[in-house]
């Protein structure tokens, strides 16, 4: 069996909401189908029936996006009724997962053309109710918000790996000694970067806004912070000596992202060149309470699948769940060069809508090798209950 080269011709994205806020009144069905169709008009060449699938990443699923998101999204936005469309949950990694889960499909031979991408409207996410063991109980019944975290926990899952994710944080700062002003300084970075990156256009090219909607910028990007303002937040997680907060955290948010993958054939029915190529990816455990470390391995077997190292990297996009994670992570790679890490700025500022937050980084990682013209790029992401998801991009 021979085996398939995999081409990203394009990636976009929405802006990201916060949480209640401009895209809180959008359905997530709706935001998978609007960065769905967008893709399919800007690629005018090629029919809409020749995708072979569509590929989702959806983390909660509890809500309006409870009904295979992905084939809702390809309804929604009008494509032929002969796509079919399947929705995948790595948690916080489900957009990289719908990606890597389209390549490989790709790459086998299974499908020539695929879209692939993730959705998450965190203020949308409902509240549930357990079920009763019986009929009609007497006393009161607990509802459960599905926006984040932990809910109905098995009992029989051991206390210390399910811990809150805000002191999973607080965990990784202690393994590597990251205190409050080192995060604060990695927040405020990240939020100048981004707001740099939007005054120089250089997001025009993949963020595609919601029509009837008055939001063309991510919503949770602040220009104006600063140290003294990040200082004054109180912790979240640890009360008495916590460093993690508010401020450097990624915040709750509403948004989708996705991408156009093809082989060679389909490459030439886009009539378009492609943003970068899949080369390779991978994925790994971790103790469930050091989430935060997921990507460490991942990232280092995705480079060793790749024949690469860490020297070869022109870009990295690493998801940016708390400051203390992403620092952890930065701390465990010595050999890489922390100036190519989120040059357009990252999770804290851009926002982190759970199962779209992969698909993003992959399509940041593209957009960014095609304006570069050549090299290598890694998007990679933490995941909660202890996994690490990573992809190596090539142009």
């Amino acid at each position: 069996m021979s085996i398939h080269d995999v081409y990203i011709v394009d990636a976009v994205r929405t802006p990201i909401g916060k949480f209640g806020g401009a895209l809180s009144s959008v359905r997530p069905d709706d935001l998978a189908a609007h960065v769905v169709r967008a893709l399919v008009d800007r690629t005018p060449d090629l029919d809409p029936a020749r995708v072979d699938d569509v590929y989702f990443g959806d983390a909660n699923g509890a809500g309006e996006d409870n009904r295979d998101v992905a084939r809702m999204a390809v309804l929604l936005a009008g494509l032929p009724t002969s796509v079919p469309g399947v929705t995948v949950n790595r948690l916080c990694g489900s957009g990289l997962e719908a990606v890597i889960q389209a390549a490989r499909a790709i790459a086998l031979g299974d499908a020539s053309v695929a879209i692939a991408g993730g959705v998450e409207s965190m203020s949308r996410a409902p509240w549930v109710l357990q079920k009763p063991e019986r009929g009609f109980p007497a006393g009161h019944q607990q509802l459960h918000s599905t926006t984040l975290g932990w809910r109905m926990t098995n009992p029989r899952m051991p206390a210390e790996w399910t811990v809150s994710l805000g002191e999973g944080a607080e965990l990784v700062a202690d393994k590597h000694a990251i205190g409050r002003e080192r995060q604060d300084a990695f927040a405020l970075a990240s939020h100048r970067k981004a707001a740099e990156a939007w005054a120089k256009g250089l997001y025009d090219g993949e963020v595609v806004a919601y029509e009837g909607v008055e939001l063309v910028r991510d919503e949770c990007i602040r220009d104006t912070t600063s140290p003294e303002a990040l200082a004054k937040l109180k912790p979240s997680f640890r009360p008495d000596g916590g460093t993690v907060t508010a401020g450097n955290s990624s915040p709750l948010n509403d948004g989708a992202a996705a991408l156009l993958l093809v082989d060679e054939e389909g490459l030439r029915e886009t009539g378009r060149e492609p943003l970068a190529r899949i080369r390779a990816s991978a994925v790994t455990g971790i103790e469930p309470q050091l989430f935060g470390l997921g990507p460490v391995e991942a990232v280092r077997r995705a480079l060793d699948k790749a024949g690469r190292d860490f020297s070869d990297l022109t870009t990295f996009e690493l998801n940016e769940a708390f400051a203390a994670q992403a620092l952890g992570c930065l701390a465990e790679w010595p050999e890489l060069d922390p100036a190519i890490v989120n040059p357009r700025g990252g999770a804290l500022a851009i926002g982190h809508p759970l199962g779209a937050s992969g698909a993003r980084l992959a399509g940041a990682v593209a957009h960014q090798l095609a304006a570069a013209g050549s090299g290598t790029g890694l998007a990679a992401l933490c995941i909660g209950v202890g996994q690490g998801l990573a992809l190596v991009l090539e142009r």
